[in-house]
């Protein structure tokens, strides 16, 4: 938190960072692709302010969706609301672009089939967005 009593710039990238391994680690391996949580890298932030996060001790939302699925990187996008309320104002927007990676080599590598079935389920309109 802030002097001004607003969630300041870098817990806020720390909130999407935490929703990303959510999906990325959590939920993929829950649906058998465990892949993702060998190597993935933060290739580009955006974060666009819209209001700022007020601390009051209650969770917000984060919803994301994949924009863009390319062989060997993806674009997440991020929409943050000040309260769990699906109605409740859009406080944030923003988007990672992440590339998978290869901890071992140091190397970017490609998506496999089952990643990119995946997070194909996360596109916009979706079964999980």
């Amino acid at each position: 938190m802030d002097a001004f009593g607003h969630v300041n710039h870098a817990k806020t990238v720390t909130l999407l960072e935490e929703a990303r391994i959510e999906l990325l680690f959590t939920e993929a391996a829950r649906h058998g692709v465990k892949e993702l949580a060998e190597g993935m890298v933060v290739a580009k932030l955006v974060v666009e302010y819209l209001a700022p996060i007020v601390f009051t001790g209650e969770d917000v939302l984060v919803e994301m969706s994949v924009r863009e699925l390319k062989s060997a990187s993806l674009t997440l996008d991020y929409v943050v609301r000040g309260s769990r309320d699906v109605n409740s104002p859009v406080v944030v927007k923003a988007e990672t672009l992440m590339a998978p990676f290869n901890v071992t080599t140091a190397r970017p590598r490609r998506l496999t089939e089952a990643e990119r079935d995946f997070l194909a389920g996360w596109r916009a309109g979706g079964n999980g967005a």
